[in-house]
């Protein structure tokens, strides 16, 4: 971690503002961009950072503002999220999220796209928190999208999309990983379709 000056106040950059780093000078590679000319994109797009403003931020010697990154994340074409996580070599590569502890880079991932919370209690607890981040961390508009589109895509269907199928497959293999049980896939699917779409409106995969 490294200190800054902010104001008259030593603001200390974390793990996730050394992410931010990092992910910001990738990317400015990758884009073909000299600070210089990152520069101009965001000043004309309002936001000016100077060159120096920007070398600095990849050092993690100057703290990201929310409206830096999401200005960065505009001129790079990406979410800003691509910024606040790490480009991890695997799923299971550990990732050190500031305020939530280390958890697999899969986990992070899948919280920071609104999918799972962070961490995920056992039982009734676990299953409260999967209702609060939904309800807390989204609109329900959004929600409504994401619900309605999957049903679309399986009306009348004897199979699920392969998009839908992949994700199913990750979370039954996850939950036999953390429980040491193993769950038919069937069951599984049917049992993964009433959790997000209320049992009843959930369209049969039998």
């Amino acid at each position: 971690m490294t200190e800054q000056q902010y104001g008259r106040r030593a603001v200390e950059v974390g793990p996730t503002g050394m992410t931010v780093a990092d992910n910001l000078a990738r990317l400015r590679k990758v884009r073909g961009y000299s600070t210089r000319q990152l520069a101009t994109e965001l000043g004309g797009r309002g936001r000016s950072v100077s060159p120096s403003g920007i070398t600095r931020m990849e050092k993690g010697e100057r703290v990201v503002t929310a409206d830096d990154l999401v200005a960065f994340a505009a001129v790079f074409g990406v979410s800003p999220i691509s910024l606040l996580l790490p480009l991890t070599p695997t799923a299971d590569t550990s990732v050190e999220i500031t305020g939530g502890g280390t958890v697999d880079a899969l986990r992070a991932w899948e919280w920071g796209i609104g999918r799972l919370p962070l961490k995920l209690s056992d039982g009734p607890e676990g299953r409260q928190q999967m209702e609060e981040h939904r309800l807390y961390g989204m609109p329900l508009w959004l929600q409504d999208h994401v619900r309605y589109t999957v049903l679309a895509s399986t009306a009348g269907k004897a199979q699920l999309s392969g998009e839908a199928q992949v994700l199913i497959e990750e979370d039954r293999a996850r939950y036999e990983r953390e429980t040491g049980e193993s769950v038919d896939p069937d069951t599984f699917r049917n049992l993964w379709m009433k959790a997000r779409f209320g049992g009843v409106d959930a369209p049969s995969v039998d």
